[in-house]
């Protein structure tokens, strides 16, 4: 693989990391406006990454196979969405941020390592080409930074009636 290209599911792993990391520094600040800073560029990657899995990756990842574990990834990113939405009305200084803060990790520590790390993507590095998962990474990345140019946690609170819509005739 050379260098301009990235497996989408590296892509996804690595912005599971990120977010993991993210979380770790709101958590080992107490400085107010740093909190928020970090908290803000959190939750407009989270925003972003649930975009590009919602739009591309569940639906090019579909099959027989994958079906159950993408609708309730779908759901899971509901209840992140309906975390997140919370916290973005709150201030950190708020007793209650602390606590969805924790909420919010357990959720994504069990979506993305269990569901999509842990059952997903070993089936779809069986079910997809190297070519494949490159080209998708691709698009995935490139959504992701346009994304991420327009505060996409704005859109947050909008995304919290209902799971993502997934189409799963194959």
């Amino acid at each position: 693989m050379n260098n301009d290209t990235i497996d989408a599911l590296e892509l996804l792993t690595s912005q599971h990391d990120e977010v993991e990391q993210l979380i770790s520094e709101i958590e080992n600040t107490d400085d107010r406006d740093q909190k928020r800073e970090i908290f803000q560029e959190l939750a407009d990657k989270i925003a972003a990454h649930a975009t590009i899995e919602e739009k591309l990756f569940y639906p090019s990842a579909m099959s027989e196979k994958t079906s159950d574990t993408l609708l309730e990834s779908t759901e899971e990113h509901l209840v992140v969405k309906r975390v997140l939405a919370d916290m973005l009305e709150m201030d950190p200084d708020e007793e209650r941020f602390d606590a969805k803060l924790s909420v919010l990790k357990e959720v994504i520590r069990h979506h993305a390592r269990d569901e999509e790390e842990g059952k997903l993507f070993p089936i779809l590095r069986k079910q997809m080409s190297k070519d494949d998962l490159a080209g998708l990474g691709n698009e995935l990345l490139a959504m992701f930074e346009d994304l991420l140019e327009r505060e996409p946690r704005m859109n947050v609170p909008a995304e919290t009636t209902e799971a993502a819509p997934l189409e799963t005739s194959f």
